[in-house]
């Protein structure tokens, strides 16, 4: 009897279809997933839907398992929590995390899963993408014990960078963004949280993830002598206007990009993507970072979630997708 499997796929033009397909049974050395929950990222899968990717990037921008081509239809979607129901033994009823589009059953090869931890929440995992971002991005930085760090956009990725900058011995952290909400959520992950207008200056280094050209303007502002701002945000076909008069040459500031697709430079001679992405499970051995899990809908109203998050933002971080 043939078998189906539903999946998301995006227009490209602000709107979304869940299409249904043939789901082929595990070939050797390959998992078949019963998906568990998956997660939308805000960023990129905002501008995928709204068919905003840069037609210099069609390639670069391709995730794991995508159908389709951009600007649309496309399949995509890359936080992806299941459960094995079809593979070698050792790998059936394992909870899984691959980089998958939004979709209820699937077929990916063997290195393409990783395994969780027993004791780390499927909820909790769906974290495990942007944890990787913000794992690469803390190695780009490079700080050190002492230092004075700000995170400028206390978004998801922005977050889980101060939750793992907060960790490090005698640094200070700083959540700067102009929500007020995020105070509470920046004291559950052991740093300060302050409004643009509020937050103290002479960074050693600033992080800025909130996708805004106000915000890296905030980020600029903020940097010490000589101090790097690294740069996380995406911002698809949107021009981005950046004063750079200013003290931006008297400071001698260093603004530098950071993307997941490559291990940062300082780390590349000795880790690869899988021992990354264990490293990322790991770090997610964390309850604080639950504070981010604050959003939930069914899959089938997945088309008209996405329409919503993309043209009414509502603040939420973490917004997961549950599978029956």
């Amino acid at each position: 009897m043939t078998e189906y499997a539903r999946a998301f796929w995006a227009l490209g033009d602000g709107r979304g279809e869940l299409r249904e397909e043939v789901l082929q049974e595990a070939g050797a050395g390959e998992l078949r997933i019963r998906m568990i929950t998956s997660a939308i990222s805000r960023g990129t899968e905002s501008l995928v839907f709204s068919g905003r990717v840069p037609q210099s990037e069609w390639q670069r921008m391709r995730c794991p398992y995508q159908q389709g081509e951009f600007p649309g239809p496309v399949k995509y979607g890359y936080s992806a929590v299941g459960v094995v129901e079809q593979g070698p033994s050792d790998w059936l009823g394992q909870r899984v995390f691959c980089l998958h589009p939004h979709q209820d059953r699937f077929v990916v090869s063997l290195d393409a899963a990783h395994r969780l931890p027993a004791d780390l929440p499927s909820e909790r995992a769906v974290l495990a993408a942007n944890m990787e971002t913000a794992v690469n991005a803390l190695w780009d930085l490079g700080p050190r014990p002492g230092d004075r760090i700000g995170i400028v956009g206390a978004g998801v990725v922005g977050a889980l960078v101060a939750a793992l900058a907060s960790r490090m011995p005698a640094v200070e952290v700083q959540l700067i963004d102009p929500d007020p909400r995020r105070a509470g959520l920046a004291e559950r992950l052991g740093c300060r949280y302050a409004s643009p207008e509020d937050a103290q200056g002479e960074c050693d280094g600033v992080v800025h993830a909130s996708g805004r050209a106000e915000g890296l303007e905030t980020a600029l502002r903020l940097a010490g002598f000589e101090a790097t701002v690294l740069e996380l945000s995406w911002y698809g076909t949107g021009p981005v206007a950046v004063a750079l008069g200013g003290a931006f040459h008297a400071r001698r500031l260093t603004l530098r990009a950071s993307q997941v697709g490559s291990v940062a430079t300082a780390q590349r001679a000795r880790w690869d993507y899988r021992r990354r992405m264990a490293l990322a499970l790991k770090l997610l051995d964390d309850p604080r970072l639950d504070a981010l899990l604050d959003g939930i809908s069914p899959f089938d109203s997945l088309p008209e979630t996405l329409a919503r998050l993309t043209s009414r933002p509502d603040g939420a971080l973490c917004h997961r997708i549950q599978y029956d």
